[in-house]
């Protein structure tokens, strides 16, 4: 008796047409879900699969990419040449032999400086690079994004605020860069583009890659490094008054070797005569009109932006409006960004999303300077002057230095 009633059910409910198209609906919707789950389960294994595959061609792909470029092939086949030591600018002034001497190892021990402040910076005083907001595709890949050779570089001066102008510049979320100087195209050429390519971070499609490195601007072979690189690189000099600016290089020098001749001393051949004695790394690298002459035999001036330390300090929201139109970018970075500390004497980023405290450079920023003779502070203005119109007229900008 049971047995028929069953019987008669399924009879009753086959032969019902709506409920028939219920069951067939109710089959397909669960052949779908299941196909979207085998679906969605193979394609996160993608990601790693496309990386490691990307990894075993990306040397590959790269080189044929350069080689249809012409340039780049150029400089993969030719002997790389070793960066020369800076040369003389006023060479009709002859230096003493034992005084030669003495500022070949003053140079050497401003090397070893520059390289411990860079390690100082790193440690625990910049504020995490902040990246985009990730769609939901590369949030989803986990890990996109690919490393790319620079197309912006802030090429110099050093102690002009080349550290503050990249710390400000890592707002926004269309800059990646990398935190520490690679010196690729003064000391590390000879390790070719991919160990460069490889020290940068990973971008994702619309943003820029950046590194900084303010001894290029004084380096001779650096202009025809990164021309060889790509003529289209965005070069960016922040320059300041060579005045403070070689004693601010003298001061920092000072931090580290308490023991070096007076700033006086080193700043005169003959102290008695006046002769400047350019051979000095603090003196020389303010003569800017001469470097740049080295830069524009291999870039036109609308590629190079010059940025002012000195507004950088009274306004930074106006300098970094300049810099992110140069760099085609949306201005994201504005006044709300910073605020102006007293103590230090120079802007601080205020509090970033995600971060508990404000972001200020570190101790080895904002140092007070030496008290130095007026008679050698106003010879040295005397001395620059002429390469300061000089500089004026080559960028079309009066900087004010007097």
């Amino acid at each position: 008796m049971e047995y028929s009633l069953v019987c008669h059910s399924l009879y009753a409910f086959w032969s019902s047409p709506v409920k028939k198209k219920l069951l067939f609906l109710s089959i397909m919707f669960l052949i779908w879900v299941y196909m979207l789950y085998s679906c969605v389960g193979y394609c996160s294994t993608m990601p790693t699969l496309v990386a490691e595959s990307s990894r075993g061609t990306e040397t590959g792909s790269a080189v044929g990419k350069r080689t249809e470029s012409g340039r780049a092939a150029e400089v993969r086949s030719r002997p790389l040449l070793r960066p020369q030591p800076w040369v003389d600018l006023e060479s009709d002034y002859d230096e003493p032999p034992i005084r030669t001497a003495a500022s070949r190892d003053l140079l050497h021990n401003e090397m070893e400086t520059d390289r411990a402040e860079e390690w100082d910076e790193m440690r625990g005083e910049q504020q995490p690079q902040r990246t985009a907001e990730p769609s939901a595709l590369s949030s989803f890949s986990n890990g996109s994004g690919s490393k790319k050779l620079p197309q912006a570089i802030i090429i110099g001066v050093k102690k002009g605020g080349t550290r503050a102008l990249l710390e400000f510049l890592r707002v926004h979320p269309d800059i990646r860069a990398v935190g520490a100087e690679p010196h690729f195209f003064d000391r590390n050429y000879d390790n070719g583009l991919e160990w460069y390519r490889e020290l940068m971070p990973k971008t994702l499609e619309g943003q820029i890659t950046m590194e900084k490195t303010p001894s290029y601007f004084v380096t001779r072979e650096a202009p025809a490094r990164i021309s060889a690189m790509s003529r289209d690189t965005k070069l960016i000099v922040v320059v300041r008054d060579p005045v403070t600016r070689a004693i601010s290089d003298y001061t920092q020098t000072l931090s580290k070797k308490p023991d070096i001749p007076s700033f006086e001393s080193l700043t005169f051949k003959n102290r008695t005569t006046g002769l400047i004695d350019t051979s000095w790394s603090a003196v020389q690298i303010g003569i800017y009109a001469k470097h740049l002459d080295n830069w524009l035999q291999y870039f036109p001036m609308e590629q190079i932006l010059f940025v002012s330390g000195e507004r950088l300090i009274s306004d930074p929201a106006g300098e970094l409006g300049r810099v992110q139109d140069f760099l085609g970018l949306k201005r994201i970075i504005t006044d709300k960004h910073f605020y102006f500390n007293q103590t230090k004497g120079f802007p601080c980023l205020k509090k970033a999303e995600g971060s508990s405290k404000p972001h200020c450079l570190g101790k080895t920023k904002g140092r007070t300077h030496p008290n130095i003779d007026p008679e050698v502070v106003q010879r040295l203005r005397d001395f620059y002057r002429p390469f300061n119109m000089k500089f004026y007229q080559m960028t079309g900008q009066n900087f004010g230095w007097e």
